[in-house]
């Protein structure tokens, strides 16, 4: 499965990552590459919860362009 993730570095310097078409994934790294590395796997823990309790494994999501 392939997913698309979200990340921003918050003002403490550490990179954020979440996936928002599993609700509550989320995960962090020091790096970009550290945090894309443990999204991954915060990703497979959320799938393998979500099968378990019987949850729907992902929402849709819908990305949209908003000025400001």
């Amino acid at each position: 499965m392939k997913f698309v993730i979200t990340l921003f570095q918050d003002e403490d310097g550490v990179f954020i990552a979440e996936c928002p078409s599993i609700p509550g994934c989320v995960s962090q790294g020091k790096t970009k590459s550290e945090a894309e590395s443990n999204i991954r796997q915060a990703i497979k823990e959320c799938l393998e919860v979500r099968e378990e309790k019987g949850m729907p494994l992902t929402v849709s999501t819908r990305q949209v362009e908003v000025a400001v």
